[in-house]
């Protein structure tokens, strides 16, 4: 088992390959925090249990300053694949955020929160599979000697998908390429070929999340941060 939260020594190829994914997340972090000033990420333990190996990072958008969305970003590898995932790698996400009482109450937020992953990802990736995920309303009143505080409602969306890009990780000699890979068009404007493509995507989501303007064209923001209601 290993974990890859920071630099691993590559003991082998599968290490090398993807010690050199989490280098390239890295520097997605750093091309989407040059555009999008009020994101800023941090390196989480990653799961143990999952696959051979894993890194994990949070990311936090904040509008004057305070945390106005939340999210977390898992990327799995196992050369071998698992029940369930298209090919050698899977990313889990996860987003919080804060919502008007009445924006809450509607019940179309869950098809509305999904689909800001899922048209970030069309619109910023060049292929993923097997997508599959929940959005939860959330409501938090306070007691004892936090009765006085206002009842919060928002969200959480967990999801998970296979990207068909591998960047360098295949799978095992001899094993059949994922369903779609290789049949993919040429990439539209906005779309990346490589992991960082699904980082985006995820920010994307959150920003959107957040009632900010979203990284990806044609995803639509809930509202304007205006909106939103001071802590």
């Amino acid at each position: 088992m290993r974990q890859v939260g920071g630099v691993t020594p590559p003991g082998d190829e599968a290490a090398a390959a993807f010690t050199a994914a989490v280098a390239g997340l890295r520097s997605g972090q750093e091309q989407v925090c040059a555009v999008r000033p009020e994101l800023a990420f941090e390196d989480v333990p990653a799961p143990r249990t999952l696959a051979p190996f894993a890194t994990a990072f949070a990311a936090t958008a904040r509008v004057g300053g305070n945390e106005v969305a939340s999210g977390r970003f898992v990327l799995l590898y196992d050369p071998a694949g698992q029940r369930g995932w298209a090919g050698p790698l899977r990313v889990i996400v996860y987003i919080r955020a804060d919502l008007e009482p009445e924006i809450a109450a509607d019940p179309m937020l869950g098809e509305v929160a999904w689909s800001w992953l899922t048209e970030a990802l069309d619109a910023r990736t060049t292929g993923y599979a097997a997508p599959s995920g929940t959005v939860t309303r959330v409501v938090t009143e306070g007691f004892g000697a936090k009765r006085e505080e206002p009842q919060a409602t928002g969200f959480e969306l967990r999801a998970s998908w296979s990207p068909l890009e591998t960047a360098g990780l295949d799978g095992p000699p001899g094993a059949p390429a994922p369903a779609g890979e290789g049949d993919a068009a040429e990439p539209d404007a906005g779309q990346q070929a490589g992991l960082d493509g699904h980082l985006a995507a995820w920010c994307g989501a959150i920003c959107a999340a957040a009632g900010l303007p979203p990284l990806v064209a044609g995803v639509t923001a809930l509202r304007p941060p205006a909106r939103r209601r001071a802590p």
